[in-house]
């Protein structure tokens, strides 16, 4: 068992299911949005885009474009809500939460699309 691959995949993974349960629950209420866990995902997928970076192959170029999406638009989600929580007189309304919560849901759509590739790219792997 190679340990790197181990470790990409992990977190590959882990970037995904960090969106994910920042992204389930209803689209318009703050309460089902945890700031902390939009963090967690921003980190995760920068970690992911990291290890992305050595990968010199075609898919590994597609596994760094995916991850660059999903890093842009978590970034965008955070910047919205610290905007939204810091800078604006109206704080979080139903409307700012479901813009965070979409640009969310396109990035778990980079994420689902990476761990399609590295699923893909396991099973055409001959021993």
């Amino acid at each position: 068992m190679n340990l790197e691959k181990v470790i990409f995949g992990f977190f590959i993974v882990l970037a995904a299911t960090l969106n994910f349960g920042f992204f389930i629950g209803e689209i318009d209420n703050p309460a089902h949005h945890h700031i902390y866990e939009l963090f967690a995902a921003v980190v995760v997928n920068l970690i992911a885009t990291i290890l992305k970076l050595g990968d010199r192959t075609q898919i590994g170029a597609v596994h760094l474009a995916t991850s660059l999406v999903a890093d842009l638009q978590l970034f965008a989600a955070a910047m919205v809500w610290g905007y939204a929580a810091h800078v604006s007189q109206l704080g979080m309304t139903p409307e700012i939460t479901t813009s965070i919560v979409s640009l969310s849901g396109g990035a778990l759509f980079a994420n689902v699309v990476s761990v399609v590739i590295l699923i893909a790219e396991t099973i055409m792997q001959r021993r």
